[in-house]
């Protein structure tokens, strides 16, 4: 489970919810409300108050990295820094990841990252999340630059890594459709805090 108690950061909050396990929070909002920083403070990557726990375990009492390692973000825009795909997944990857992502197999670990399509990248920075296999997943508009089948694709791969890896998410995006559609609950970043959808 993931729990948010009286989370600050910069002037927003105090915010508190939770994600049982195997359960997903979608998260809407308007552009500017906080939604990102929300995902980041989570993920500890900017600073915050309260409390963030795993499984009873608070954030402040891991290391960075460890915690990073479990409670794992997809940013909406995704960050590459080498020139082929291949070494983005130093452990390398099963073939099936690909596939079910909509590629035709492992062959797009020899891609150059420059002709990727923005959509390409976004998917493959979800695979190279999902193989290190996190205990939570913090999805910043995971396909806001998809199509519908891969946006479907998209959504079945969460969905079942959630459910086999029983692993919280939150699904951050701007679609009311499709987060009713993915998610148990919905919540709304309005006036710096979370109301019900």
């Amino acid at each position: 489970m993931l729990q948010v108690e009286k989370l600050c950061f910069l002037d927003w909050g105090p915010l508190s919810f939770s994600v049982d396990s195997g359960e997903c929070l979608g998260l809407s909002g308007e552009s500017g409300s906080g939604k990102s920083l929300l995902l980041r403070a989570i993920a500890d990557l900017d600073e915050h108050g309260g409390e963030v726990l795993l499984d009873g375990k608070n954030c402040v009492d891991q290391p960075g990295a460890a915690w990073r390692g479990r409670v794992a973000m997809l940013a909406a825009e995704s960050r590459w820094w080498f020139d082929s795909v291949r070494p983005h997944f130093p452990g390398g990857a099963d073939e099936s990841v690909f596939s079910a992502l909509g590629f035709a197999g492992s062959e797009v670990m020899d891609w150059e990252v420059r002709r990727l399509s923005a959509g390409e990248k976004q998917r493959l920075a979800l695979a190279r999340l999902l193989v290190r296999e996190p205990r939570v997943l913090l999805l910043d508009e995971p396909t806001a630059n998809l199509d519908s089948r891969s946006t479907g694709l998209v959504e079945e791969v969460v969905a079942i890594y959630r459910d086999k890896q029983k692993v919280p998410v939150v699904w951050v995006g701007h679609n009311e459709e499709q987060l009713r559609r993915v998610a148990n609950d919905v919540l709304r970043m309005q006036g710096k805090q979370l109301e019900e959808a």
